[in-house]
């Protein structure tokens, strides 16, 4: 327990001391504070049509009205929720394939390490776009089949990356140890190499988070979502869909979701670029060679 504790601490500190962390921390916090209480928040049931369409910004309404009269900052509230759950839950599911598939070829070798491989290379030169259109074309549009889609092609590159590491750790002695003892493989991929690999598969993960909350919105923008699902996507699709610049002058029913997308986004990646920072012991000290040269 006092390990643990003592890393967790460690790690906390790391992450209080460099300013890309806390600022990425700070901004996932809010969001997910966001998802997780959002009718404490939004003033407005988002599907209700209680307004004349198309208001303007005011007291009452922060972000205007859509063309159907809904409360545009109560969709923009509400769709926080299961924008984050998509996002989250790709990027797990994406991950443990990536580590699973990528550490196990590494490790075991020969014929599985070649079969292995070659469906990572597979996945890794699909057309990635013209793939998502097809499969979500032969699938009900909605969350269900955006996650299963979302995972089924973002877990390759990742995986790719863990098997390159795992190869150089496969001949370590403790590994050699484990081995002797007569420990089953399963148990030596997630118990001895797993952990020694959690810096790369946090990194894996945060890229993967910014890849899937952009790659969703677009493909949800262009129609592959369900549209009366409240996400971020389906808001941009919608108020493409009824003009709302052009026709009805509404800038924020569009530019408020997409800045959305952006500022979770850019959460993932001040971690990801936080996390590369705290882990790489070479990037360390030219920054505070950096900050000392003024002070010379």
């Amino acid at each position: 327990m006092q390990p643990t504790q003592t890393g967790i601490s460690r790690f906390l500190r790391a992450v209080t001391r460099n300013r890309k962390a806390t600022a990425g921390a700070a901004i996932l916090l809010v969001i997910i504070f966001v998802a997780c209480f959002p009718g404490l928040i939004a003033p407005d049931d988002p599907s209700a049509t209680n307004y004349a369409p198309n208001l303007g910004v005011s007291g009452s309404h922060l972000l205007g009205t859509t063309s159907t009269g809904q409360d545009v900052f109560s969709q923009l509230i509400w769709s926080t929720r299961q924008t984050l759950l998509l996002t989250l839950l790709v990027s797990v599911i994406a991950t443990f394939l990536s580590t699973l598939i990528g550490v196990t070829a590494a490790y075991l070798g020969g014929v599985i390490d070649r079969i292995l491989v070659i469906i990572i290379d597979v996945f890794l030169i699909l057309p990635v776009l013209p793939l998502l259109i097809l499969l979500t074309s032969y699938l009900a549009p909605g969350f269900s089949s955006l996650t299963i889609v979302l995972c089924i092609t973002s877990w390759a590159f990742q995986a790719r990356q863990l098997r390159s590491q795992g190869l150089s750790l496969r001949n370590r002695d403790f590994l050699v140890s484990a081995k002797v003892r007569g420990e089953r493989p399963l148990r030596i991929i997630f118990v001895e190499i797993v952990p020694t690999m959690t810096s790369l598969i946090a990194a894996s993960f945060l890229s993967l988070a910014v890849f899937i909350v952009g790659f969703a919105a677009s493909l949800q923008f262009l129609g592959l979502g369900n549209s009366s699902q409240q996400m971020w996507g389906t808001m941009l699709y919608n108020a493409q869909q009824q003009a709302a610049i052009q026709a009805g002058g509404n800038v924020w029913w569009e530019i408020a979701p997409a800045a959305a997308v952006g500022l979770l986004g850019a959460g993932f990646a001040l971690l990801n670029y936080a996390f590369d920072e705290i882990g790489n012991p070479a990037l360390r000290p030219a920054r505070r060679r950096r900050r000392a040269r003024p002070a010379a």
